[in-house]
């Protein structure tokens, strides 16, 4: 297993070993004590996981109090994956990491609590797949704006893509009121 940190430190890309023969391949998707030793969390305590269509962008999308680190990956298909640092005081803040996940590439993107996260379908379709470190939390999630000339993601191809209302909708981060952001530790942990 390769671990590649990103332009922001707490946001890992982790690329998990894959062996194969004739009889097709097998891969280690989650170890505790090899991607602790990584500087992942040793505790996850939910997974999910979402099919949706080409052009389908989910997010931005954030959980603040009750914050979720996300161990994200495909199972089928393509995405491009994001992570934008919003924590209050962060050097890093309203800056962003993508990173393309296939099926083909098995590639794994660790994004730590106090980052607001979404995906772009570039495949027919995909099954997205990821390990949260707390609770799904409805009452304390909410979005920010995909496309904030702010923060300015450089999404791929020319877009016009399918949004749920709550995400066409979304305020700029600018918008947000400060004391809805995570606050950022400099042990790369966040509070409310």
């Amino acid at each position: 297993m390769e671990m590649t940190p990103t332009k922001i430190p707490d946001v890992l890309l982790v690329k998990p070993r894959r062996f194969g023969d004739q009889r097709g391949w097998f891969m280690e998707s989650w170890q505790a004590e090899r991607y602790q030793q990584l500087g992942l969390p040793e505790r996850f305590v939910q997974d999910n996981q979402a099919y949706s269509q080409q052009g389908v962008l989910r997010g931005l999308h954030i959980q603040n109090p009750f914050g979720q680190g996300k161990l994200v990956q495909v199972i089928r298909g393509e995405v491009f994956d994001v992570a934008v640092d919003v924590r209050q005081g962060s050097p890093w803040f309203g800056q962003w990491i993508g990173a393309h996940l296939s099926e083909d590439n098995h590639h794994q993107l660790y994004v730590p609590v106090g980052f607001a996260h979404g995906y772009l379908v570039l495949s027919e379709d995909a099954i997205f797949s990821y390990k949260c470190t707390d609770y799904y939390h409805p009452e304390t999630q909410f979005s920010i704006r995909w496309d904030d000339p702010q923060i300015g993601i450089e999404w791929p191809g020319g877009l016009d893509p399918i949004l749920a209302e709550k995400d066409r909708d979304a305020p700029l981060l600018s918008e947000i009121a400060v004391e809805q952001l995570p606050v950022y530790q400099p042990t790369g942990e966040s509070i409310p």
